[in-house]
């Protein structure tokens, strides 16, 4: 008898622990799973923070309701207690399951800082500045030359311009970086695909004449007859009479119009006064800038004019190109 009772106490007892411990997985799995986080947010998880000290942040954020489930979560998955600090964005609707993963894995949020075709680098500069998330940049602009490896004087035109991700607190260094090697890459590709007799020794006057192309082109299927019209000046020994190397000369001194003053003053740019290329690009050109400089029409043409609706007027000749601006320009 005796030993009946003691069976019937331990199954009694076996019947309790198993139903705690699927009321425990039961809690478990809907803390796990019970949404969270009502507004999207950001998230920073210091270096140095281990599992407790998050589950605090979290109870004091207002996150998680209590940190008695939270404790037990560690031991029963111990897989999701290890953390990784960053700054990560808990999504409207998320769960402690989607936080931790994210945290687990350190799918840290991306940031982003968007460098638009035909910008300069003094543009980069001031965007970058704006970047409160960013390390500012440390290093001049030699600096970022000579750590690069860059055998020119300026970064003019050497990074490629484009939407960029990146992490809080990663060096604006990086960026550029990032940027210099992407455009070596591609200005790499399309000068190996180059149509052939162009009148560019190297790649870097390749990218000096679509920095050029990139100011002057509005519409992009006037990109390569864009170039024609400086190929054919390039062979002819014309000079290139080209405005915004006019703009990019006076620096500082631009003030939105230039005059025929201007046209006259001689600087390392202005392409109405000095033979061939400037000795720099005059801004960041893009790929299909770059392809149109490599591979430019076939055409006669030496002069353009904007017809002032995002078009260009296109002539053969001085006498065409005069009554062109007469028409479009002087409205004449």
């Amino acid at each position: 008898m005796c030993l009946k009772k003691v069976a019937i106490t331990i199954s009694i007892m076996i019947i309790l622990t198993l139903g705690t411990l699927i009321y425990v997985q039961q809690q478990l799995t809907e803390y796990l799973k019970t949404p969270l986080i009502d507004k999207t947010q950001l998230f920073v998880v210091k270096p140095g923070s281990n599992f407790t000290r998050l589950g605090q942040k979290f109870f004091d954020a207002g996150i998680i309701p209590n940190l008695g489930w939270w404790r037990l979560l560690a031991k029963r998955y111990p897989e999701l207690t290890a953390i990784k600090s960053g700054t990560y964005q808990l999504r409207e609707g998320s769960n402690l399951l989607d936080i931790l993963t994210l945290i687990n894995k350190g799918k840290e949020y991306q940031y982003k800082v968007t460098f638009v075709e035909g910008s300069t680098f003094k543009d980069w500069l001031v965007s970058l500045q704006k970047e409160s998330s960013l390390r500012p940049l440390q290093k001049t602009e030699s600096e970022i030359i000579a750590a690069l490896n860059i055998p020119h004087k300026k970064l003019e035109g050497l990074l490629f311009p484009e939407t960029y991700h990146y992490n809080a607190n990663m060096s604006a260094y990086k960026i550029i970086k990032k940027a210099y090697l992407h455009q070596q890459n591609i200005l790499a590709r399309l000068w190996a695909e180059r149509d052939k007799d162009l009148p560019y020794k190297t790649p870097y006057e390749a990218l000096i004449m679509a920095s050029i192309i990139e100011k002057e082109s509005n519409l992009a299927s006037d990109r390569n007859k864009i170039s024609s019209v400086f190929v054919n000046r390039l062979r002819l020994g014309m000079r290139l009479q080209t405005d915004p190397t006019v703009i990019y000369g006076m620096g500082d001194n631009y003030k939105g119009r230039i005059y025929r003053k201007h046209l006259r003053e001689k600087t390392r740019y202005n392409t109405y006064v000095i033979k061939g290329l400037p000795p720099t690009p005059i801004a960041m050109p893009s790929e299909a800038a770059l392809y149109a400089t490599l591979h430019p029409a076939k055409t006669k043409y030496l002069y353009f004019v904007s017809k002032g609706d995002g078009t260009s007027y296109f002539s053969k000749n001085l006498k065409e190109h005069v009554r062109a601006v007469r028409k479009y320009i002087l409205g004449k």
